[in-house]
Order: C-alpha cells, then sequence, then structure tokens
C-alpha cells in the first residue's frame, strides 16, 4: 500500500519526483490527474497525482489540489508532498503559497518547509535566494517567462507575498550542522508560528539532511530535488521496505519518435544536437488552421523504422512573442497544443512504441490525447527525467521531459537507454 501521495501542479514535474523516489527503491505510480477510488495498485509505494494547476487562478488550483489530497487518503498514504517547479514558478496572486495553506489546513499541520533546490540541474538556495546555475533567479531566463515572470530571487519575499502567514528561513548554516540541528530549527520556528519555512540547500548532501529532518512532517513542499532523502528517512522509521527493480518496465516494441513544444534554451539545444530525421513544424500555418499535422505525419510515416525522429514547435522566445502576438497567448497556445496531441495519436497508430515529449504543457496535450490515466516510473535518463510506461493492456513508453531539464544530447541519449 502506498504510504507517500504527491501533489504535482504540472505533468513533467510529476514524472520529475517520481522517477527521483524511484531512484530511491520506492515504486511509484503516476496518475494523470485525480485517480478514481480503487484503481491504484497495491504494489506501490508512492502515488504522484499529475494536475495542471501551476498556472490556473488560485481557487480552482485549491479544490483540485484538495481533491488529489483526499484520493491520495483513500489510498491509504500518511505522508504527502506538495510538488512545484524548482525554479519556484507563481505569481503574486498564487499558487504556491495558497496551495499550501490550504494542505496545511486540511491536514491540520502546523507547518511546511519549501525548497525547490535541485544541485544537480543547477537549482541552489543560499540565505533564502534561488540561483539558477550561478545566477540569480532574477537574473535567469526566468525573468522573462511569458506566465510566470520571477523578477524577484528572495523566495521568502515570494512566498510572503502569496499568504497571509509567517514566513521563514533556515540557512544553510543550520542544515549542515545535520539533521537534529535542522529539526530544531524548525521547530523554534514553528513555536513562533511561521507556517511557511524556505529551507537552504546547495548539494545532494543537503537534500539527504533535509529528508531526515521532515522525515516525520505529514506535509513537505518544494521540487524533485528534496524528496532525495524520504525514502532512506522513510526506510529508518519503519514506514518503507527496500524493494529491488523498483524501476522495471515492460519490454515494448515498435518505432521511436520525440514531439517537442517546449522554447526552453535546453530543449532548443537539444534539437540541435538532434542528428536524425527531424521536421520543424510551421506554427504560423498552425495557428492559421491549416493543415501542418496532417503533412508532417505523412512525413513521419516514411521515416519511422530508421531510427528515432524528430518533429518539434519549438522555436526561439522572440519568435514565440511575435506569434502569441499576432494570435494571442490562447489560442495560439492551444492551437499547438492541439497540433501536438493529433500527432502523438498519428504516430502511435502508426507504430511507435516509445515516445519522447519535450515540454510540460505538451506532454499534458499527448498524454491526454493518447488517453494516458497512469504512468509506471522507470530508469532515469537524465537527472529529473525517467522513462515511464502507460498502464493499460497495451503499454506505451513514455519520457515527459520538462522544457529546462536534460544534456544537449538528451533525445540520442532517452533512446539508447532501452
Amino acid at each position: 500500500m502506498a504510504i507517500l501521495g504527491v501533489i504535482a501542479d504540472d505533468f513533467t514535474g510529476a514524472t520529475d519526483i517520481a522517477g527521483m523516489l524511484v531512484k530511491g527503491g520506492m515504486r511509484t505510480i503516476q496518475t494523470i490527474g485525480v485517480p478514481p477510488k480503487g484503481t491504484i495498485p497495491g504494489d506501490v509505494d508512492a502515488v504522484v497525482v499529475a494536475l495542471k494547476t501551476r498556472s490556473i487562478p488560485a481557487s480552482p488550483a485549491i479544490q483540485q489540489s484538495l481533491e488529489a489530497l483526499k484520493a491520495l487518503q483513500a489510498a491509504g498514504c500518511v505522508r504527502f508532498f506538495f510538488k512545484y517547479c524548482s525554479t519556484f514558478d507563481s505569481t503574486d496572486a498564487g499558487n504556491i503559497g495558497p496551495v499550501g495553506d490550504a494542505l496545511l489546513d486540511a491536514l491540520e499541520a502546523r507547518q511546511a518547509i519549501y525548497c525547490p533546490a535541485f544541485p544537480v540541474n543547477g537549482r541552489t538556495i543560499f540565505f533564502g535566494h534561488l540561483f539558477v546555475g550561478n545566477v540569480l533567479l532574477s537574473d535567469s531566463h526566468m525573468r522573462h517567462h511569458p506566465l510566470t515572470p520571477m523578477t524577484d530571487a528572495s523566495l521568502v519575499r515570494v512566498l510572503a507575498r502569496q499568504t497571509k502567514h509567517k514566513v521563514g528561513l533556515v540557512a544553510l548554516k543550520e542544515v549542515q550542522s545535520g539533521a537534529a540541528v535542522l529539526r530544531a530549527a524548525l521547530d523554534r520556528l514553528g513555536a513562533e508560528n511561521v507556517r511557511h519555512v524556505v529551507v537552504d540547500a546547495v548539494a545532494d548532501t543537503d537534500l539527504g539532511i533535509i529528508g531526515e529532518a521532515i522525515g516525520d512532517d505529514v506535509l513537505v513542499t518544494g521540487g524533485s530535488g528534496v524528496a532525495l532523502g524520504l525514502p532512506a528517512a522513510y526506510r529508518r522509521r519503519g514506514l518503507l521496505a527496500h524493494k529491488a527493480n523498483a524501476d522495471a518496465l515492460p519490454n515494448v516494441s515498435g518505432g521511436s519518435a520525440v514531439l517537442a513544444g517546449s522554447c526552453s534554451a535546453a530543449t532548443l539545444g537539444q534539437i540541435a544536437a538532434f542528428k536524425g530525421p527531424q521536421l520543424a513544424l510551421d506554427t504560423d500555418a498552425i495557428c492559421r488552421g491549416e493543415p501542418v499535422g496532417e503533412k508532417a505525419l505523412v512525413w513521419a510515416k516514411s521515416k519511422l523504422g530508421n531510427g528515432p525522429i524528430l518533429l518539434f514547435a519549438s522555436d526561439k522566445p522572440e519568435v514565440v512573442k511575435t506569434l502569441q502576438a499576432k494570435y494571442g497567448v490562447e489560442k495560439s497556445s492551444q492551437a499547438i497544443e492541439r497540433t501536438m496531441a493529433s500527432l502523438a495519436r498519428g504516430l502511435v497508430a502508426a507504430g511507435v512504441g516509445r515516445l519522447v515529449v519535450a515540454g510540460g504543457e505538451t506532454s499534458g496535450a499527448v498524454v491526454g490525447a493518447l488517453d494516458v490515466t497512469a504512468l509506471r516510473i522507470g530508469p532515469e535518463i537524465d537527472p529529473g527525467v525517467p522513462w515511464t510506461a502507460s498502464v493499460g493492456t497495451k503499454p506505451l513508453l513514455l519520457a515527459l521531459k520538462s522544457g529546462n531539464f536534460g544534456a544537449p544530447d538528451f533525445f540520442t541519449k532517452a533512446f539508447e537507454k532501452l
């Protein structure tokens, strides 16, 4: 029976933390949306519910998160995790603070930590300030994000603008002094009614210390990195037994393809590094309503069977802004998502059994189009990105990649992993 329930605010973020838990030896399943009662397999240790709440208004984000919490409680979970992006993507209106408050209230919990650190991917926190690589969050590419521009690197200040409750900080010195010192610092802040606590971390060893210190907390919030230390902490408390081959997936034959919709610098670099057949989709024509997807599928069918192929709607940020100005943000993004969803259906119907998808919104569109309701989590390709297998009578292997994640050779490496 599952012990840990994770509520993730987007699809690729859900896969990200699910992969981290599997690396720690927890058999993990990811559901697409709130799972119906009785649908969680009995052999899993963790359930990750993938929502799409990162950029919607706070009220429905809270409602959906509470629905996910009820489903996870019904599945037997006794520990809970609210997962958001490692760049703390949010606005002053939410949704991290409001959802955190609602979950704390529902669980009758006193306090939760906030730690989006993921050092292996260049996300570190020092004196409460989030760094992306060697620059502050506010100086990174996230400053110009079209939906959640991050112009303040102080997580304490950002979070304080999203909640009426007290926000505090445990600095790196106390973290690196060990789990007992960190636990004492958290308890001290709790006694002062500090409900939300940002915790520094600059290395994986810090995340291990944090995991041990919060092993008894009913609610944890953060990026996937902070989950690194949780499996071991749960084992030491007798909540979890070690299981071998937690990342085992079924063998799936068929063609291999990549669908990329993210416009992040990392994904653009991965597209440039891809050596196989590739097709750039005309996004302007897509927005005009032309049958770009149909023509692309004809091209794809002619290339399948000779190694992985790539179809992408990704482009430079300035091109995307021009497109959005011309057609509107919502209309242009929905048109492209519909095209990617249609391509996914067509590729699978044509015999593709292994599919890499780049971009959170694109991944959401694809799994919806393929009627995927749950994923069993497999081996990691790059930090934060595992292979998964759809749960059902005819499994499909999927790698759902956050736009910012993965090495330049990710698309090639992914299929070599299989």
